[in-house]
């Protein structure tokens, strides 16, 4: 008897997510301690970012390897790796007192990161029905991104009571708890199921990737990730905790709610965001584009804004920044449904390139821009002044443009594959109109279930009498 979805899938599931959010937490634990590595490297802001940028440039380059590897040795194999890979990262970064070592630090770290993500969800569609993939996706993504929490609240009360050291080596203890837990108790797929793991040559995987690529499916995913996924991931990891506490003067205490917040409007928002795709799936690539514009004019109102903005304009662009990440899920699944299951992860890998160059790209911009505003004496000596900020960060509406315009063009080619396997896309009009239509007749039929459940039961009453 199969075990999709059934207890033992939902547990394998479990165990993948626990992995995935240990490593979000390794990712995210630095930029927390910004300020701190600034002291302790004495670091300028291009070094600082540094650390980041080349842990991201680690994880993106290293997502197609990833990919092929989890498709020829199975999700189990790469997450347990990845995790004693991120055990070691945060070790060495613990003992480091130098730029160079913490940076050897971080590309561990970015190593092991990159392994986790793709492979859980490789075991999604082995142990799951269909139907049910594009909620668990996000689920995935944005369930494990409750590793910010543990970042921005724990990890951070550690590091400001006992020091940089105890507080790197726990989540090197939660690391190596996402290994043993991995070891022990994750299956690729479910007992009596064929094996989808595919051997290949390194002539098959050149094969596999290619075709992967080729895919417009698959760069449409690409470029959505891309899109969506950039913007709040620069204001989590590295850019967000100086420029609220330092640029806007927002209270620390304020600003780790507002980091807390940013996790858990994407936890709300991701299965919401995810059944709406499982019911419109030809309107995915429209929601992007509507995400990465409700983003661009956030960021535009904050950034016009004259002095510090109001507090509750800084609560929106949170709120609007924390809804990329389930946005970016999307990408995921055009992978998932333009492409056979053997190549999935190859696919997946290359999907996930894209929210993470355009991520480490931006991050480094934006410390760049930020000490040759220093260094000029435009911000002051204030390395951190909000009029740098407003200049370093409208980097990012050049980055988001060349998305969009990725998306549309992707997007274009997909459409007319779809034409020429017969597939035709209703005008959004009509799909509106026809929603509307279907919630009227839904009311409708419930209003008069309820009618002849009143007739019923009154005709009973007299019959009674």
């Amino acid at each position: 008897m199969s075990s999709r979805g059934h207890g033992r899938a939902w547990f394998v599931w479990g165990v993948g997510v626990f992995a995935y959010l240990i490593a979000i937490t390794a990712r995210t634990s630095f930029g927390v301690a910004g300020l701190e590595a600034t002291a302790r490297f004495e670091a300028t802001a291009s070094a600082l970012s540094a650390f980041t940028v080349l842990q991201l440039l680690v994880y993106a380059g290293l997502q197609i390897p990833v990919g092929v590897l989890v498709d020829r040795f199975g999700p189990r194999l790469m997450i347990a790796s990845g995790a004693v890979l991120m055990c070691l990262g945060q070790v060495q970064l613990a003992a480091a007192t130098s730029v160079p070592a913490g940076i050897v630090g971080r590309v561990l770290v970015g190593a092991g990161d990159a392994m986790t993500f793709i492979a859980v969800l490789r075991l999604l569609p082995a142990w799951f029905p269909a139907s049910r993939v594009p909620i668990l996706t996000q689920l995935t993504g944005q369930l494990g991104q409750l590793g910010q929490l543990i970042s921005v609240i724990p990890f951070a009360l550690v590091l400001h009571a006992f020091g940089w050291s105890p507080a790197f080596l726990g989540v090197a203890g939660l690391s190596l708890l996402a290994f043993v837990l991995a070891a022990a108790l994750l299956r690729n797929q479910p007992a009596g199921e064929p094996d989808a793991r595919m051997a290949q040559g390194l002539r098959e995987t050149a094969t596999a990737v290619s075709k992967a690529w080729k895919q417009p499916g698959t760069r449409l995913g690409m470029w959505s990730h891309f899109t969506t996924q950039f913007s709040g991931t620069v204001f989590i990891l590295t850019w967000g905790y100086p420029f609220l506490a330092s640029a806007q003067g927002v209270d620390p205490a304020v600003v780790t709610l507002l980091m807390s917040l940013f996790v858990v409007v994407g936890i709300i928002c991701g299965p919401l965001l995810g059944g709406w795709v499982g019911r419109h799936p030809l309107r995915r690539s429209t929601m992007v584009l509507l995400i990465a514009a409700a983003i661009a004019v956030v960021w535009l109102a904050t950034l016009l804004y004259p002095g510090r903005s109001p507090l509750w304009l800084l609560l929106v662009l949170v709120l609007v920044l924390a809804l990329g990440g389930p946005a970016s899920m999307i990408g995921f699944d055009f992978a998932r449904t333009y492409n056979p299951s053997h190549r999935m992860g190859t696919a997946t890998g290359i999907v996930n390139i894209g929210g993470f160059c355009a991520s480490l790209l931006t991050m480094y911009i934006v410390g760049l821009v930020l000490d040759l505003l220093n260094n000029s004496g435009f911000s002051g000596g204030d390395l951190y002044s909000l009029d740098s900020f407003r200049i370093a960060f409208s980097v990012q509406f050049i980055v988001l443009a060349v998305g969009a315009c990725g998306v549309v063009s992707c997007r274009r080619a997909v459409r007319k594959q779809m034409a020429l396997e017969g597939v035709r896309l209703p005008p959004l009009r009509a799909v509106l109109s026809d929603n509307r239509r279907r919630r009227r007749q839904y009311r409708a039929e419930l209003r008069g279930s309820r009618g002849r459940d009143g007739s019923s039961g009154s005709d009973e009453g007299k019959s009674t009498d």
